[in-house]
């Protein structure tokens, strides 16, 4: 065996030596580490199969017949209930987002059309759902509430962030908001910028159809 074999098969034993050494001076310790870590995951998987799913399966029933009233427009009863089923408002209570990310939105949606401007926003502020469609409804909603609130000048920039979310029909709504909220603020030049994008991004909306009236009386304005 050649010298050079010889020093790296010493060297390999000598690592191999210390490792052994290692392992057998903090036994105690890495037991306890490796017992740790093997109860925590059968801890995660337990609650997840016995605790979590089962109140996200109770959940998910509770909130069927709040879906149903808000479907029907009883959003009195779709957000607070009436003793009998739970409203979205007791869901979240309750069980939080274990019912789905969208009941923040649903007692949103709730909240605004009972008035409840400051309500509205604090749920609608806490949906956090990955579909587009959705996430810029959210964002369109709190621009609803900071308008009825007169704080206009939130309220334009939660329509221009719902409409940046999408590139559709909806957005042209969303802009459309934008630029009426622009006119409240006496910006007649954004709200001018904001119809004329509709009229050329989004010419197949419904909103396009009569955009040229929105620029027109914009413009009357914004020229005395």
């Amino acid at each position: 065996m050649s010298k050079e074999n010889t020093e790296k098969n010493t060297s390999v034993a000598e690592a191999v030596s210390r490792t052994e050494i290692f392992f057998s001076s903090n036994k105690k310790i890495i037991m306890a580490a490796v017992a740790v870590v093997i109860l925590a995951a059968a801890g995660i998987f337990l609650y997840h199969k016995y605790g979590y799913m089962p109140a996200r399966q109770e959940a998910l029933g509770q909130v069927y017949q709040a879906e149903a009233n808000f479907r029907n427009g009883e959003y009195e009863l779709a957000l607070n209930g009436d003793g009998n089923v739970l409203g979205f408002a007791q869901v979240i209570d309750q069980y939080g987002s274990k019912a789905g990310k969208a009941v923040y939105l649903y007692a949103g949606i709730c909240e605004l059309n009972l008035g409840n401007w400051n309500e509205a926003i604090g749920y609608l502020g806490k949906y956090n759902g990955k579909d587009a469609i959705l996430k810029a409804r959210a964002l369109a909603c709190i621009g609803d509430a900071y308008t009825g609130l007169t704080d206009y000048a939130k309220a334009v920039k939660y329509f221009e962030k719902a409409a940046s979310v999408i590139d559709n029909a909806f957005a042209a709504t969303y802009i459309l908001k934008a630029g009426i909220t622009y006119e409240a603020l006496g910006d007649y030049a954004k709200a001018i910028e904001s119809y004329k994008t509709i009229k050329e991004q989004y010419p197949m909306s419904m909103e396009a159809m009569d955009i040229d009236k929105y620029i027109s009386r914009a413009e009357t304005i914004s020229s005395k």
